[in-house]
């Protein structure tokens, strides 16, 4: 089947820098009968290709499912009175969440079975699953085609039965319950997918006679919602890319007026938690990678030094218990889980000696005096472990099993790259022992670089497919995210983006000049904002890359960016600018992916989309492919798969998504080694 070819429909952009014909932007409007046509057509395209390799990926597939425990179940937690487990079944899409009264009960009572209430559905993914605090009732709603839309249930778990109180509407942005369980607040969103209203409903009425406790105006602001672990206040954040504000209700009164911590200041952040008698803030005043502070409750703008800034460890966040802090930070491209007590004493919890992500599990209990955690890196699994307070010492609680696995065989190390202009660059790289690093392997190259995110080396059963066939598998960390401190996300975004691109290429340079890498095997993966990566990686760089894996990629960047009235572009311009205004609208069109698409022989490229996708819209994608497939003046495959149920994270059942990554896998080797 030869590729489908977009039809051409003149359309002229107005722009700061110069009007711009786009052939393609009528893809945009999916209620057009022949852009539900082409999608269809690229998705026919692309599983004809997937076809041609089936028995690799059915192979793959396999492999992958042979090194998971598909019957499994989490370790129980006590909460209150009761011991909360979810477990997963063989054959079984989803998770089923029980409890029970002991521990060696906790799988007892199903609370919510998720494939049941996926029956009906092709897309399920749980969104809100909040218990009250006398744990009597559980708020549940779940997203069912991509939408990141849901309604809010609330179910009787002493009977399992849901009640009448329903709550459409909602999306992603908190919950919580008032203490007495009379109460709950939720938040919903403006016409662009933005959480921005708070609402207050009274159990036992109708949502049309909710209450709204606070709405943002500031559409750069989101609006996010919970309950402190001490149960006392709901805490209203607000926030924008560069700044924050904080309420606070008595969560003993939730009827009573909100109350303002301390009002938004430009450039100024904050966020807040409960320590009993005082508040715990972490904050950038005065502290460019952040410091906690201290707060009398009855003068809660009054802030007093608790954890001082040093310079290069970004604290990310902080958890208040009744006698500890638990606070989470990155230094040098490693997190860290520290214990915080009273007087400002820090210990770091755990030390290790290679690149891992370690992240605090669910810790629900107030007076707890001990710290649940998760371990795992590039050749170790995760691991649930329990370090004691009192006598500091840590107990592994789990590790995930790997079948058929035998994990002595993969080795990993870091990598320093240095950029363009001389920055060091970490690289975590990982490969089977008898992989010779002697310049003919091939390696894929995953970056992110974005929001300050920063992305940990984390375990992958289907990236062990790849490693036992040959391949390399490198995780860069470049500027835009937070690996490196604040000033790392600083140095990757506005008029510095360009940066992360720079970084991603120099590293894989640097692979192919220490012989790790073959340099004509090199394959870029990324998605969203790693999408805009891949993009702009393999324009500015054309001969270096011989694959391109674009996960729902954010590539028409200076369109999406000059239209407010698309879902979350004005919160995002502190992120990536105005194009609508210099020196923006120029320096986003040197790198726009989408805009600078020439003539040339493009590199094997495997995109993806959601339909229903709120974040980075199908026609992104869409767009770029047709454009791409117009200029292309090779003949390596380019593909693009369209889920036409789903939205921004694909298809949501654990086995459809172990298929979709054998058939990525399909295509690196494809690449990569001519399988």
């Amino acid at each position: 089947m030869p590729a489908p070819i977009a039809p051409r429909r003149k359309h002229e952009w107005t722009r700061t820098t110069g009007n711009v014909i786009d052939d393609w932007a009528w893809l945009s409007n999916r209620e057009d009968p022949d852009v539900i046509n082409y999608l269809e057509a690229e998705n026919s395209h692309t599983n004809e290709w997937l076809s041609s390799h089936h028995s690799v990926i059915d192979s793959l597939f396999a492999e992958i499912k042979s090194r998971i425990q598909e019957t499994d179940m989490s370790v129980p937690i006590r909460h209150g009175n009761w011991w909360y487990v979810s477990r997963t079944t063989e054959g079984l899409n989803y998770q089923i969440h029980c409890r029970g009264r002991s521990k060696e009960s906790a799988d007892q009572h199903v609370i919510l079975d998720e494939n049941t209430e996926a029956v009906d559905h092709d897309f399920f993914s749980l969104q809100c699953f909040d218990l009250s605090c006398d744990q009597n009732l559980l708020a549940w709603s779940a997203d069912t085609d991509g939408s990141e839309k849901a309604t809010i249930k609330f179910r009787d778990l002493r009977t399992g039965i849901d009640l009448a109180d329903e709550l459409a509407g909602t999306t992603w942005g908190g919950t919580a319950w008032s203490t007495d369980g009379t109460h709950f607040f939720y938040v919903t969103p403006d016409d662009a997918m933005r959480p921005w209203r708070v609402w207050r409903h009274k159990m036992g009425t109708s949502q049309a006679a909710d209450t709204i406790v606070f709405e943002e105006p500031d559409e750069r602001f989101f609006v996010g919602i919970g309950l402190t672990r001490s149960e006392r206040f709901v805490v209203i954040d607000s926030a924008s890319k560069t700044s924050a504000e904080v309420h606070i209700i008595d969560a003993t009164n939730p009827q009573t007026a909100i109350q303002l911590v301390s009002p938004r200041r430009d450039d100024i952040e904050y966020s807040i938690d409960d320590w009993g008698d005082q508040l715990v803030i972490l904050t950038n005043v005065d502290a460019v990678d952040f410091k906690l502070c201290s707060a009398n409750l009855d003068s809660p703008s009054e802030w007093t030094d608790l954890v001082p800034h040093l310079s290069g460890r970004r604290i990310t966040g902080v958890e208040a218990f009744r006698d500890h802090l638990v606070m989470t930070s990155w230094t040098e491209g490693q997190q860290t889980i520290s214990v915080v007590t009273r007087d400002g004493v820090t210990e770091d919890l755990l030390q290790s000696s290679v690149p891992c992500e370690l992240e605090l599990e669910s810790n629900p209990n107030w007076d707890s005096d001990s710290v649940r955690f998760t371990r795992q890196s590039l050749c170790e699994p995760p691991g649930v472990y329990e370090q004691s307070l009192v006598d500091k010492t840590t107990t592994t609680l789990k590790l995930t099993p790997v079948p058929n696995t035998d994990l002595s065989n993969y080795v990993s190390t870091r990598e320093w790259a240095r950029s363009v202009d001389g920055t060091l660059v970490p690289v975590d790289i990982v490969h089977h022992v008898n992989t010779a690093l002697d310049g003919t392997a091939p390696c894929v190259v995953y970056a992110y670089g974005a929001y300050e995110i920063s992305i940990p080396p984390w375990f992958s059963v289907a990236r062990l497919s790849l490693l036992d066939r040959g391949f390399v598998w490198a995780l860069v960390h470049p500027r835009g995210g937070g690996e490196m401190g604040r000033n790392w996300y600083f140095e990757g975004r506005l008029l510095t983006k360009a940066n992360t691109f720079a970084d991603v290429n120099h590293a894989a340079m640097h692979l192919v000049a220490k012989r790790i890498a073959a340099a004509d095997k090199l394959i870029v993966r990324g998605g969203s904002a790693g999408g805009l990566m891949v993009g702009a990686c393999i324009n500015r760089d054309p001969g270096l890359w011989a694959g391109a894996i674009a996960e729902v990629p954010f590539v028409d960047v200076v369109n999406t960016m000059s239209d407010p009235s698309m879902p979350l572009t004005v919160t995002e311009w502190e992120e990536w600018g105005d194009p609508r205004v210099e020196p923006w609208a120029s320096y986003m069109l040197s790198y726009s992916p989408y805009d600078n698409i020439d003539t040339r022989n493009f590199p094997a490229i495997f995109a993806t989309a959601g339909i229903n996708d709120p974040r980075v819209s199908y026609h992104e994608p869409a767009k770029w492919i047709a454009k791409i497939r117009s200029c292309n003046t090779g003949n390596q495959p380019i593909l693009f798969k369209c889920e036409m149920g789903a939205g921004h994270g694909g298809a949501s059942g654990r086995y459809d998504r172990w298929r979709d990554e054998a058939e990525i896998v399909a295509f690196c080797l494809s690449t990569g080694s001519g399988v």
